[in-house]
């Protein structure tokens, strides 16, 4: 069994908690909300037992990455330099940049300022895409959902402290919710219209249903009982920020080879979402997870672990010094 090493870097003023297994060209897997390392536990192994050297940090917020309390230091310039600091500690200079989520939104924005950084993109889920909209993301979301926060969970997250509440009543029955398999998809939904009902993104989901073991599930448990949930969320309460970010980078082709999964039955990001990336990134793959909801990497990781493999393989990656 692969060994995977955990330790701690600085990187852009914070300490960083890194897991990472292998050696050769280097690949970082960034996560999303509410994860952390753990989620890439199936990929560490596996592409160190091919020949890369797989990072997957904490995010900053999340485990035991420092988390600042402000949601200021949440903005993607920030979380891009976290990155970009990251590979200076660790001596790299380039490698390839992966994501899912949260993450998978921010390996875009790494690739447009840090493109001489990035040999290769692998996102899964978050499409790209291109400029700015003409109006801040929560002004969009109240546009489509009403202009209170119980329409939609991105909103419904804006407020500290509220959200919060909710989640870490039941730490360990919530995250059973959350991380559910595709035939539960529907659950996914109902999160992010917070009920249907603006009662709360867990209160009609009836029961617990996941895909992790008792021992997957504690792992999770354990990380957010001690640290809460505030550092994930403040992710959500950036996105107005996010949006100013990407207006100030002012160039939006992203001229890296990238792999794009998406997955089947994720009722947020859903597949059709990707096509237009396309106009944005002309060295583009897009591939189709079946039978999957959101939480791609975890639920499917024989088929993510292929579909990586086989794009990581056909790139011309220098091996390190």
């Amino acid at each position: 069994m692969t060994e995977i090493r955990h330790r701690f870097v600085n990187t852009n003023g914070i300490r960083m908690h890194i897991a990472e297994a292998g050696d050769g060209f280097p690949v970082v897997m960034c996560h999303g909300w509410p994860e952390l390392w753990y989620s890439w536990r199936h990929q560490l192994p596996f592409l160190a037992a091919n020949g890369f050297r797989a990072i997957a940090p904490d995010m900053r917020g999340y485990g035991e990455t420092d988390a600042p309390v402000d949601s200021e230091g949440y903005r993607s310039s920030s979380i891009c330099a976290d990155i970009a600091g990251l590979l200076d500690a660790l001596e790299i200079e380039k490698a390839v940049i992966a994501g899912h989520d949260w993450g998978g939104y921010h390996i875009w924005q790494f690739a447009l300022r840090y493109p001489e950084r990035t040999a290769a993109l692998i996102g899964l889920n978050t499409p790209y895409s291109g400029p700015p909209p003409p109006l801040p993301s929560t002004a969009l979301l109240h546009a489509a959902f009403g202009e209170g926060d119980r329409g939609y969970y991105m909103l419904y997250f804006q407020q500290p402290g509220q959200a919060e509440a909710e989640l870490e009543a039941d730490i360990r029955g919530n995250l059973a919710k959350v991380f559910h398999p595709y035939t539960r998809a529907q659950d996914l939904w109902t999160f992010a219209t917070v009920g249907g009902d603006g009662s709360g993104v867990f209160t009609r989901i009836s029961e617990p249903a996941t895909f992790l073991s008792p021992e997957e599930l504690d792992y999770y448990t354990a990380a957010f009982t001690k640290t809460g949930f505030s550092g994930g969320l403040n992710y959500y309460r950036a996105m107005d920020r996010n949006w100013e970010d990407l207006k100030s980078i002012g160039r939006y082709n992203i001229e890296i080879p990238t792999l794009m999964m998406t997955a089947e039955n994720d009722l947020i990001l859903r597949p059709e979402q990707a096509a237009p990336m396309r106009e944005w990134i002309p060295d583009l793959r897009i591939e189709l997870v079946r039978n999957c909801s959101h939480w791609t990497q975890q639920e499917r990781p024989d088929e993510v672990n292929a579909l990586m493999l086989d794009f990581l393989s056909g790139l011309e990656l220098p091996q390190p010094a």
